[in-house]
């Protein structure tokens, strides 16, 4: 089970940078990136003022910078210690899936929005399967 684990976390790291890099994309270059599904987009908001749609392109492009060096860090966690059956790269990964999940989670009592949880809720299942998968290392001696 310790490959499957792995495997998956793998592709957890690399659909996160891809999707990151995408958003970063969409930030630095894309005209019609939508601020909510349906509704309104930047080029909306930049007939009526240039400097806050400006200013929203920085913080989306903040965000996936953010998202993509976390999934770097991830996709090395991952690929080097986590493979070598270190515990506490288990723990890593586990307790940074935890985290993304309340802070994401934080804007629906917040913000009263809910754009988004899905996501956060599918990435931090899907890590915590993976985790679960090779559980039994931390009850193993560490390796040598």
């Amino acid at each position: 089970m310790h490959k499957a684990s792995w495997i998956l976390l793998a592709l957890v790291g690399a659909l996160t940078l891809l999707g990151s890099l995408a958003s970063l994309a969409t930030a630095y270059r894309g005209t019609e990136d939508q601020i909510v599904p349906g509704g309104t987009t930047i080029e909306d908001v930049r007939a009526w003022r240039e400097d806050v749609a400006t200013a929203l392109k920085g913080r989306r492009g903040t965000a996936s910078a953010y998202a993509a060096s976390y999934a770097a860090l991830f996709l090395c966690i991952v690929l080097i210690p986590y493979r070598r059956g270190e515990v506490w790269a288990w723990w890593a990964l586990g307790g940074a899936a935890l985290l993304f999940l309340v802070l994401t989670a934080l804007r629906v009592p917040m913000l009263g929005y809910t754009l988004g949880i899905g996501t956060a809720v599918t990435q931090a299942a899907i890590v915590l399967v993976a985790l679960l998968l090779d559980v039994g290392r931390l009850r193993r001696p560490p390796p040598a």
